[in-house]
């Protein structure tokens, strides 16, 4: 890797951590516009995120993603469920593996929450040309590509 490439990747990385700390903020924010606790709240935000792009999760998988116990999990998504926000249905044909759903108060409360910043991106975006935006997304999902890639491989220790 050349110098410029290796500063390159420092000033995006850098760039990606300050957007991330700011998006994990914004997390918190969301969380506790709804009573949540962070934790609750990113189970949330994986559920509707999985859910809108046609892959919904199952309680499992979820507990995989937060680093929770199965017991811890179920807690709280019986929390979730108490007050609205999600449901658990049995949607496949296999009767015992649950899916689990966002309620609709969630999606409207989160485009309540969401929208200005959502309104306020596009106007920073338009800025940009469109072929400097496709290759933002490019790189975006390339670099995704990778370090699913390195996280899928097995831990050395």
């Amino acid at each position: 890797m050349t110098n410029d490439a290796s500063g390159h990747r420092e000033r995006l990385l850098d760039g990606l951590q300050r957007y991330g700390a700011d998006f994990n903020q914004f997390g918190r924010r969301f969380a506790d516009s709804l009573g949540l606790h962070t934790t609750d709240a990113e189970a949330l935000i994986d559920i509707v995120y999985f859910e809108d792009q046609g892959t919904p999760l199952s309680p499992a998988r979820l507990a995989e993603r937060i680093h929770l116990t199965s017991g811890a999990t179920t807690s709280l998504l019986n929390r979730l469920e108490a007050a609205g926000h999600i449901v658990r249905t049995r949607e496949h044909s296999d009767r015992r593996v649950v899916t689990l759903r966002s309620g609709r108060s969630v999606h409207d409360h989160a485009d309540a929450f969401f929208g200005p910043l959502g309104e306020s991106i596009d106007e920073m975006m338009a800025d940009y040309p469109p072929e400097i935006l496709a290759q933002f997304e490019a790189f975006l999902a390339d670099l995704h590509r990778t370090m699913v890639e390195h996280i899928e491989r097995p831990d050395p220790a």
